[in-house]
C-alpha cells in the first residue's frame, strides 16, 4: 500500500478539524506534514473522484469533506486511493520450470493464492468495519490539543 493512503487519512481528519467552511487548498494541506503538494493533490483528487472528498477550483477553491466522516471507511479511502485490485497476484509459478504442476482451469487452486486471498479479505473487512470518525475521536484523545494546534496553523492566532 501506498503512503498516499496515509496522507489521505489524515487529510480527511485535518479537514473535519479545520471546519466545513471553506475549501482548503491541496499545498495547504501539504505543508501541515510537509509532504509534496502536487503527489498529495493526486490523492485528493482521487478522493474527489470517490465522493469522499468535494473539490472547488478557483482563487478560494480546494478540498472539502463531501460527507461526515462517521460515513467514510478506511476501505472507502484505500479503493479511492490505490483502486479495487487484489494486493496479492499469483502468477502461477507452479506451473514453470522442472517441477512444474498442471494448472488447468478444473485442478486444484495454489493454496498459496487461496491463503492470501483469505487474509486480504478478513484485512478488508477489518478496514470497512472502521470509519473515519472512530479515528478522529482516537487521535483527540492521543492529541487533545492536536484539533486546535491545526486550527491556529490554518486560521491564524
Amino acid at each position: 500500500m501506498s503512503e498516499g493512503v496515509e496522507w489521505a487519512l489524515h487529510s480527511c481528519i485535518n479537514l473535519a478539524w479545520i471546519g466545513p467552511e471553506r475549501a482548503v487548498p491541496a499545498a495547504r494541506l501539504a505543508a501541515w506534514h510537509e509532504l509534496p503538494a502536487a503527489y498529495l493533490n493526486k490523492q485528493l483528487q482521487a478522493l474527489a473522484r470517490a465522493g469522499i472528498l468535494a473539490s472547488t477550483s478557483g482563487p478560494k477553491g480546494g478540498f472539502r469533506l463531501a460527507r461526515p466522516l462517521a460515513e467514510i471507511s478506511l476501505m472507502d479511502v484505500v479503493v479511492a486511493v490505490e483502486g479495487t485490485a487484489g494486493a496479492f497476484r499469483c502468477a502461477e509459478i507452479r506451473s514453470r520450470g522442472p517441477g512444474a504442476v498442471p494448472t488447468a482451469g478444473d485442478g486444484p487452486a495454489c493454496v498459496i493464492a487461496q491463503a492470501m486471498g483469505r487474509a486480504e479479505l478478513a484485512w478488508r473487512r477489518a478496514l470497512a468495519e472502521q470509519n473515519l470518525e472512530e479515528l478522529r475521536q482516537q487521535a483527540e484523545r492521543r492529541t487533545p490539543q492536536a484539533p486546535e494546534r491545526l486550527r491556529t496553523w490554518f486560521h491564524g492566532p
